[in-house]
Protein backbone atom coordinates (compact mmCIF):
# COMPACT_ATOMS: atom_id res chain seq x y z
CA UNK A 1 0.00 0.00 0.00
CA UNK A 2 3.24 2.12 0.64
CA UNK A 3 4.36 1.83 -3.07
CA UNK A 4 0.67 3.53 -4.31
CA UNK A 5 1.05 6.68 -3.49
CA UNK A 6 4.65 6.74 -5.12
CA UNK A 7 2.83 5.51 -8.45
CA UNK A 8 0.47 8.52 -8.48
CA UNK A 9 2.67 11.40 -7.45
CA UNK A 10 5.11 10.21 -10.53
CA UNK A 11 2.42 10.22 -13.18
CA UNK A 12 1.58 14.04 -13.27
CA UNK A 13 5.30 14.75 -12.98
CA UNK A 14 5.33 12.61 -16.53
CA UNK A 15 2.20 14.24 -18.37
CA UNK A 16 3.75 17.76 -17.42
CA UNK A 17 6.75 16.84 -18.71
CA UNK A 18 5.08 15.77 -21.98
CA UNK A 19 3.02 18.59 -21.58
CA UNK A 20 5.85 21.12 -21.27
CA UNK A 21 8.37 19.61 -23.97
CA UNK A 22 5.08 19.87 -26.91
CA UNK A 23 4.99 23.47 -25.81
CA UNK A 24 8.38 24.02 -26.64
CA UNK A 25 8.34 22.12 -29.97
CA UNK A 26 5.13 23.81 -30.87
CA UNK A 27 6.05 27.29 -30.05
CA UNK A 28 9.58 26.59 -32.50
CA UNK A 29 7.12 25.33 -35.14
CA UNK A 30 4.96 28.28 -35.17
CA UNK A 31 8.24 30.61 -34.74
CA UNK A 32 9.92 29.07 -37.99
CA UNK A 33 6.18 29.55 -39.79
CA UNK A 34 5.77 33.19 -38.80
CA UNK A 35 9.53 34.02 -40.28
CA UNK A 36 9.26 32.18 -43.66
CA UNK A 37 6.96 33.85 -45.28
CA UNK A 38 8.84 36.85 -44.01
CA UNK A 39 11.90 36.11 -45.72
CA UNK A 40 10.31 35.04 -48.52
CA UNK A 41 8.41 38.20 -49.39
CA UNK A 42 11.62 39.88 -48.28
CA UNK A 43 13.64 37.94 -51.28
CA UNK A 44 11.09 38.03 -53.77
CA UNK A 45 11.16 41.98 -53.46
CA UNK A 46 15.00 42.52 -54.11
CA UNK A 47 14.60 40.10 -56.80
CA UNK A 48 11.62 42.00 -58.80
CA UNK A 49 13.62 44.86 -58.22
CA UNK A 50 17.05 43.36 -59.80
CA UNK A 51 14.65 42.15 -62.61
CA UNK A 52 13.71 45.55 -63.67
CA UNK A 53 16.86 46.88 -63.59
CA UNK A 54 18.33 44.84 -65.71
CA UNK A 55 15.70 44.18 -68.10
CA UNK A 56 17.32 47.10 -70.86
CA UNK A 57 20.89 45.01 -70.56
CA UNK A 58 19.56 41.49 -70.26
CA UNK A 59 20.42 39.39 -73.39
CA UNK A 60 17.96 39.83 -76.55
CA UNK A 61 16.99 35.86 -76.07
CA UNK A 62 15.29 34.44 -79.64
CA UNK A 63 15.48 36.44 -82.08
CA UNK A 64 12.88 36.93 -83.58
CA UNK A 65 10.81 35.43 -80.66
CA UNK A 66 7.44 34.30 -80.32
CA UNK A 67 5.32 36.62 -80.71
CA UNK A 68 1.90 37.99 -80.78
CA UNK A 69 0.34 41.69 -81.60
CA UNK A 70 2.03 44.25 -82.89
CA UNK A 71 6.19 44.56 -82.68
CA UNK A 72 5.88 48.29 -82.23
CA UNK A 73 3.02 48.60 -79.51
CA UNK A 74 3.79 50.75 -76.52
CA UNK A 75 3.17 47.96 -74.28
CA UNK A 76 5.32 44.67 -74.09
CA UNK A 77 3.81 41.49 -71.95
CA UNK A 78 6.87 38.92 -71.58
CA UNK A 79 6.32 35.77 -70.10
CA UNK A 80 9.19 32.92 -69.42
CA UNK A 81 7.34 29.42 -68.93
CA UNK A 82 8.11 26.04 -69.14
CA UNK A 83 5.95 23.76 -70.31
CA UNK A 84 6.17 21.30 -68.12
CA UNK A 85 5.19 23.35 -65.07
CA UNK A 86 1.23 22.98 -63.58
CA UNK A 87 1.68 26.43 -62.30
CA UNK A 88 2.69 27.80 -66.08
CA UNK A 89 -0.21 25.81 -67.46
CA UNK A 90 -2.85 26.98 -64.58
CA UNK A 91 -2.09 30.56 -65.86
CA UNK A 92 -2.48 29.84 -69.69
CA UNK A 93 -5.75 30.73 -70.26
CA UNK A 94 -5.16 34.58 -68.36
CA UNK A 95 -2.13 35.09 -71.07
CA UNK A 96 -4.60 33.90 -73.62
CA UNK A 97 -6.89 36.47 -72.38
CA UNK A 98 -4.44 38.63 -72.49
CA UNK A 99 -3.70 38.35 -75.56
CA UNK A 100 -7.23 38.30 -77.17
CA UNK A 101 -7.70 41.51 -75.15
CA UNK A 102 -5.28 43.54 -76.39
CA UNK A 103 -4.36 42.50 -79.27
CA UNK A 104 -2.39 44.73 -81.68
CA UNK A 105 -2.15 47.10 -78.60
CA UNK A 106 0.39 45.25 -76.86
CA UNK A 107 3.06 43.07 -77.75
CA UNK A 108 3.42 39.59 -76.59
CA UNK A 109 6.57 37.26 -75.98
CA UNK A 110 6.71 34.14 -75.26
CA UNK A 111 9.99 32.78 -73.78
CA UNK A 112 11.00 29.28 -73.31
CA UNK A 113 12.52 28.41 -69.71
CA UNK A 114 12.40 25.25 -68.76
CA UNK A 115 13.41 23.99 -65.23
CA UNK A 116 16.52 21.84 -65.04
CA UNK A 117 14.71 20.09 -62.47
CA UNK A 118 13.95 16.20 -61.68
CA UNK A 119 10.30 17.24 -61.58
CA UNK A 120 10.43 18.51 -65.21
CA UNK A 121 12.78 16.17 -66.82
CA UNK A 122 10.63 16.75 -70.29
CA UNK A 123 10.82 20.12 -70.27
CA UNK A 124 14.01 21.04 -72.17
CA UNK A 125 12.44 18.98 -74.89
CA UNK A 126 9.34 20.15 -75.09
CA UNK A 127 10.51 23.41 -75.40
CA UNK A 128 12.76 22.59 -78.35
CA UNK A 129 9.85 20.28 -79.79
CA UNK A 130 7.91 23.87 -79.68
CA UNK A 131 10.84 25.83 -81.71
CA UNK A 132 10.97 23.01 -84.23
CA UNK A 133 7.01 23.18 -84.96
CA UNK A 134 7.54 27.18 -85.16
CA UNK A 135 10.26 26.10 -88.01
CA UNK A 136 8.17 24.86 -89.91
CA UNK A 137 5.24 27.28 -89.71
CA UNK A 138 5.39 30.36 -87.13
CA UNK A 139 1.71 30.43 -86.47
CA UNK A 140 1.24 26.25 -85.69
CA UNK A 141 3.85 27.59 -82.53
CA UNK A 142 0.68 29.08 -80.51
CA UNK A 143 -0.93 25.76 -81.33
CA UNK A 144 1.43 23.37 -80.23
CA UNK A 145 1.48 25.03 -77.12
CA UNK A 146 -1.43 25.13 -76.43
CA UNK A 147 -1.46 21.44 -77.13
CA UNK A 148 1.76 21.22 -74.47
CA UNK A 149 -0.32 22.90 -71.93
CA UNK A 150 -3.77 21.39 -72.48
CA UNK A 151 -2.15 18.06 -72.20
CA UNK A 152 0.47 17.94 -69.86
CA UNK A 153 -0.47 15.67 -67.83
CA UNK A 154 -1.14 13.08 -70.45
CA UNK A 155 2.59 13.32 -72.44
CA UNK A 156 4.71 14.45 -68.84
CA UNK A 157 3.82 10.56 -67.22
CA UNK A 158 3.92 8.57 -70.55
CA UNK A 159 7.03 7.22 -71.74
CA UNK A 160 6.04 7.74 -75.19
CA UNK A 161 5.84 11.22 -74.98
CA UNK A 162 7.51 12.23 -78.36
CA UNK A 163 4.84 10.27 -80.49
CA UNK A 164 2.20 11.92 -78.31
CA UNK A 165 3.92 15.44 -79.62
CA UNK A 166 4.08 13.82 -83.02
CA UNK A 167 0.39 13.23 -83.16
CA UNK A 168 0.30 17.01 -82.85
CA UNK A 169 2.43 17.89 -85.65
CA UNK A 170 0.67 15.30 -87.60
CA UNK A 171 -2.37 16.65 -86.59
CA UNK A 172 -1.65 20.35 -87.57
CA UNK A 173 -1.01 19.11 -90.97
CA UNK A 174 3.17 19.54 -90.50
CA UNK A 175 5.68 17.06 -91.92
CA UNK A 176 6.47 14.77 -88.65
CA UNK A 177 9.89 13.80 -90.15
CA UNK A 178 10.96 17.43 -90.39
CA UNK A 179 9.90 18.41 -86.93
CA UNK A 180 11.97 15.43 -85.47
CA UNK A 181 14.97 16.25 -87.54
CA UNK A 182 14.74 19.94 -86.15
CA UNK A 183 14.55 18.43 -83.20
CA UNK A 184 17.43 16.94 -83.04
CA UNK A 185 19.37 19.51 -84.89
CA UNK A 186 21.04 23.09 -83.31
CA UNK A 187 19.01 25.53 -84.48
CA UNK A 188 15.78 24.78 -81.92
CA UNK A 189 18.19 24.21 -79.40
CA UNK A 190 19.65 27.57 -79.76
CA UNK A 191 17.10 29.15 -80.08
CA UNK A 192 15.69 27.84 -76.31
CA UNK A 193 18.91 28.28 -74.67
CA UNK A 194 19.16 31.97 -75.94
CA UNK A 195 15.54 32.62 -74.01
CA UNK A 196 16.95 30.80 -70.87
CA UNK A 197 19.78 33.09 -71.02
CA UNK A 198 17.74 36.33 -71.52
CA UNK A 199 15.63 34.69 -68.36
CA UNK A 200 18.77 34.42 -66.24
CA UNK A 201 19.86 37.80 -67.45
CA UNK A 202 16.50 39.76 -65.90
CA UNK A 203 17.28 37.00 -62.67
CA UNK A 204 14.27 34.36 -63.14
CA UNK A 205 14.48 31.02 -61.10
CA UNK A 206 10.76 30.68 -61.43
CA UNK A 207 7.70 29.78 -63.57
CA UNK A 208 6.06 31.43 -64.70
CA UNK A 209 7.20 34.84 -64.52
CA UNK A 210 5.84 37.50 -66.69
CA UNK A 211 7.13 41.35 -66.83
CA UNK A 212 5.23 44.26 -68.37
CA UNK A 213 7.42 46.64 -69.73
CA UNK A 214 9.90 45.37 -68.03
CA UNK A 215 8.58 44.81 -64.33
CA UNK A 216 8.18 41.77 -63.01
CA UNK A 217 4.55 40.69 -62.44
CA UNK A 218 4.24 38.87 -58.36
CA UNK A 219 3.07 35.46 -59.11
CA UNK A 220 0.00 36.02 -57.18
CA UNK A 221 -0.67 39.00 -59.01
CA UNK A 222 -0.98 36.74 -62.72
CA UNK A 223 -4.66 37.30 -63.67
CA UNK A 224 -6.54 38.97 -65.65
CA UNK A 225 -7.59 41.99 -63.73
CA UNK A 226 -4.33 42.66 -61.95
CA UNK A 227 -2.79 42.28 -65.58
CA UNK A 228 -5.48 44.48 -67.17
CA UNK A 229 -5.07 47.30 -64.57
CA UNK A 230 -0.99 47.11 -64.74
CA UNK A 231 -1.19 47.30 -68.85
CA UNK A 232 -4.01 50.12 -68.96
CA UNK A 233 -1.26 52.07 -66.84
CA UNK A 234 1.39 51.37 -68.98
CA UNK A 235 -0.54 52.20 -72.16
CA UNK A 236 -1.79 55.30 -70.63
CA UNK A 237 1.96 56.76 -69.96
CA UNK A 238 2.55 55.58 -73.49
CA UNK A 239 -0.14 57.99 -74.59
CA UNK A 240 0.85 61.01 -71.75
CA UNK A 241 4.88 61.10 -73.16
CA UNK A 242 3.46 61.60 -77.18
CA UNK A 243 3.99 64.78 -78.25
CA UNK A 244 0.15 66.64 -78.85
CA UNK A 245 -1.18 64.97 -81.56
CA UNK A 246 -3.62 68.05 -81.52
CA UNK A 247 -1.76 71.07 -82.04
CA UNK A 248 -2.02 70.74 -85.65
CA UNK A 249 -6.09 70.54 -85.39
CA UNK A 250 -6.09 73.28 -83.28
CA UNK A 251 -4.08 75.52 -85.66
CA UNK A 252 -5.86 74.32 -89.02
CA UNK A 253 -9.43 75.48 -87.14
CA UNK A 254 -7.97 78.88 -86.11
CA UNK A 255 -6.55 79.37 -89.17
CA UNK A 256 -10.40 78.34 -90.87
CA UNK A 257 -11.78 80.54 -88.44
CA UNK A 258 -9.71 83.86 -89.84
CA UNK A 259 -10.34 82.51 -93.31
CA UNK A 260 -13.87 82.71 -92.40
CA UNK A 261 -13.47 86.25 -90.93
Amino acid sequence: MKNEPQKGSGLPMIIIGVVLIAAVAGAYFLYNSSQTPANRNTAAGNKNTSRTANSATAPLGANPPNMLGSPTASVTVEEFADFQCPACASVHPTMKEIQSTYGNRIRFIFRNFPLAIPQHDKAYEAAVASEAVRMQDSTKFWDFQNKLYENQQVWSANPNYRQIWEGYVRDAGLDVEKFKADMAGSAAKQRVDADIQRGRGLSVDSTPSVFVNGKNIPMESINVANLRQVIDAEIQNAIKTQPAANSAPASNSAANSNAAK
